[in-house]
């Protein structure tokens, strides 16, 4: 009678054991795929901030505008208004996006 409840709960046990180390496992992503994510975030950010350095120096920015995303407008030398993406990218405006900037209250 012990034997069966010894075999009972070691059965028990072992299956327990089992579906538990099978469900963490799922959860977990490699090691390569987080190095993989983080340099594409570094990536995008790295760039983002060189097109808007780039774009401060060569084009002029476009004062009490803002584009639909709420960053700078800028104006390229054949007067094409753009703004600049998380990722880097120039993206081009029509007049009908371009929002004003709400003025800053004073306290």
């Amino acid at each position: 009678m012990k034997r069966k409840y010894l075999f009972g709960g070691l059965a028990l046990a072992f299956l327990s054991t089992l579906a538990l180390t099978s469900n963490a496992q799922e959860k977990k992503e490699s090691v390569g795929q987080a190095i993989s994510k983080t340099a594409k975030k570094v990536g995008n950010k790295t760039a983002e901030v060189a097109v808007k350095g780039t774009a401060k120096v060569a084009d002029q920015t476009y004062k009490g505008k803002m584009a639909p995303d709420g960053s700078d407008v800028y104006i390229n030398g054949k007067n094409k208004k753009y703004y600049i993406n998380k990722k880097g990218g120039k993206v081009y405006l029509k007049e009908s996006q371009i929002k004003t900037r709400p003025a800053k209250k004073d306290k």
